[in-house]
């Protein structure tokens, strides 16, 4: 079996391909990383690097077992990680993040709330674009995300509902559909959807910006925007239609462009996400929070 130290030390003289530099990463002599290659050479019975006086190289043997050892310590190191942040309960700092300006009241009241609790936790709330979402909350950058619905996604957890809202069709102020007081959904089938950035889960996207209307008639594509500022510029010339929430009249007024009700569609419905492998006490706590938040008038 490996020992800690000669698979930290395989491993940086691997990533390094450089015995002084990999010394210096983990701290050490250069010697001692010397000493445990050669011993670790030994034990495998073959060489593990090629050295010159100029350059060290893997050998098809070492690059092999690079190959198998980076992911599984990787794991490891995942692992101990979460296990420190489980016994750390609520101390260290929880990232969530937003997109749009009603979703981040509503998570400034739920961290208030949160704090209240757990005055140990400090809580940092951060903006993202649409695009920006669902990268950050898989890759680590968030802890939670408030997102509309219905987000499934593999190793994604979907919190409970906390608002429902009417949808409404943004639409050029001097379109047709802007003097009516609601439309159809059927009615999207005679118009150009803009649409939204393929980073967003297809369960989502097919629900915010769908291909056929529910009688099956095709939806005309437009241009797919990065931003939700983005999206409303691109209504106000005239480029296309948008499904929204009822409080994008009220958080985004615009001269150039009008909500109108589609009364037969269903409600537009906002949560919070977190990852599945990550879901700690404080996560938790916070999803708790937001939830009595939102359902308090």
């Amino acid at each position: 079996m490996l020992e800690r130290h000669e698979l930290e030390a395989f491993l940086a003289v691997a990533e390094e391909l450089h015995f002084g530099r990999a010394a210096a990463r983990l701290r050490v002599s250069t010697a001692r990383v010397s000493q445990t290659i050669r011993k670790l050479e030994r034990q495998v019975g073959v060489a593990l690097f090629h050295r010159t006086s100029r350059r060290v190289e893997l050998s098809e043997v070492g690059r092999a077992l690079y190959e198998d050892l980076r992911p599984a310590h990787d794991q490891i190191v995942a692992a101990l990680d979460r296990a420190i942040e489980a016994g750390r309960g609520f101390t260290g700092v929880l990232r969530v993040c937003f997109t749009g300006a009603a979703g981040g009241q509503l998570l400034v009241r739920a961290s208030q709330a949160f704090r209240l609790d757990h005055p140990e936790c400090q809580v940092q709330i951060r903006e993202a674009q649409i695009g920006e979402l669902m990268p950050w909350l898989r890759g680590g950058d968030v802890d939670l995300a408030l997102a509309t619905f219905p987000v499934a996604e593999p190793g994604v957890v979907t919190g409970p509902v906390l608002v429902s809202e009417s949808r409404l069709l943004a639409v050029p102020v001097e379109h047709p559909f802007a003097r009516r007081d609601a439309v159809s959904v059927e009615d999207l089938a005679t118009v150009t959807v803009l649409q939204l950035p393929d980073t967003l889960p297809r369960s989502l996207l097919a629900d915010r910006t769908p291909h056929t209307t529910p009688a099956g008639r095709p939806i005309r594509a437009g241009q797919s925007a990065a931003t939700f500022q983005e999206i409303l510029a691109l209504v106000g010339d005239g480029q296309g239609v948008f499904p929204v929430g009822a409080n994008a009249r009220r958080y985004y007024p615009r001269p150039d462009v009008a909500y109108v009700h589609l009364h037969d569609a269903p409600p537009l419905q906002w949560g919070l996400l977190w990852r599945a492998a990550d879901a700690n006490a404080r996560v938790h706590a916070f999803a708790e929070a937001a939830y009595v938040v939102a359902s308090t008038p």
